[in-house]
């Protein structure tokens, strides 16, 4: 019997129930196995650097907007799928570590902006940098044709099947 979950997993459903397969079962089953172990990497790495997800969102998105490095609020929710209240959450943690400050909009003088600080600069930076070789790490190996054939079919798929607008994108 074969080591691969999916051919296993596949080849009993077929067995068991083959009207519930379709010709995108295994490549869904695929994708999902890949999408659970680069959250498992992912996860062990921003444990390694002291973050919840949550937190690496935050900064991660702060560090992503460019110089000065600062979102409203509102943005920085929309942008993370995350509540209001789950972004102030958030934000009280990273601020009481010394990561971001909340500071007024220069823009709006009865708004605020979180803005990273020098230290979130560097915890970003530094998390996403430890997050991008842990992946990379992950798909070491493989040549960099199959690499490149893999990115070209996701990205033909991704664009097909529309994904929805609210799926966060991690780094």
């Amino acid at each position: 019997m074969s080591d691969d979950k999916v051919e296993q997993l596949v080849s009993a459903w077929e067995r068991e129930l083959p009207e519930s397969l379709f010709a995108t079962t295994e490549l869904t089953k695929r994708v999902m196995v890949l999408a659970d172990e680069l959250g498992q990497v992912t996860r062990r790495v921003l444990r390694d650097q002291g973050l919840t997800t949550a937190e690496f969102d935050v900064l991660a998105s702060l560090r992503r907007a460019g110089a000065p490095y600062r979102m409203k609020p509102t943005d920085l929710s929309r942008s993370l799928l995350l509540s209001s209240g789950g972004t102030s959450n958030v934000t009280n943690q990273l601020a009481g570590r010394g990561l971001v400050v909340r500071e007024a909009d220069p823009e709006d003088g009865r708004g605020t902006q979180i803005r990273l600080t020098e230290q979130g600069i560097e915890k970003a930076e530094d998390a996403v940098t430890a997050a991008a070789r842990a992946h990379d790490q992950m798909w070491s190996g493989l040549p960099a044709e199959q690499l490149e054939a893999a990115t070209v079919a996701l990205r033909a798929l991704f664009v097909h099947s529309r994904p929805s607008t609210r799926s966060s994108i991690r780094t």
